[in-house]
């Protein structure tokens, strides 16, 4: 079996419609950290998982500097937001960390 990991930083805005009051309620942004972990029995025809700069753009074109309200159809939690980067990248990505601040990690691993 073969693994990649690849880390990148997004900048992007949200908010929560939380039933309580919190101050996810208004619109903010976090400067997100996140870790996405493929593998994959075999290799490609180019002798990768997936290609490291493949990944890094299907994100940074989706999610860097937008309002992840407008991208993502379930409330945008980093639980929710690392599950919809995995879904994106396909079978090949089993687990996605997004922290949205030092501290706060979600994990999603299927």
């Amino acid at each position: 079996m073969y693994y990649i990991k690849k880390s990148i930083e997004i900048s992007a805005s949200h908010q929560l419609n939380l039933p309580y009051e919190s101050k996810c309620n208004g619109l903010h942004g976090h400067n997100y950290d996140i870790n996405i972990y493929c593998k994959s029995e075999e290799l490609d025809e180019n002798g990768m998982v997936l290609d490291f700069t493949h990944i890094k753009k299907k994100v940074m074109d989706k999610l860097d500097h937008k309002n992840l309200n407008e991208i993502l159809d379930v409330p945008t939690t980093a639980e929710n937001i690392a599950r919809w980067i995995c879904e994106q990248l396909g079978p090949k990505c089993y687990k996605v960390k997004v922290a949205e601040s030092k501290g706060n990690l979600a994990i999603y691993e299927r």
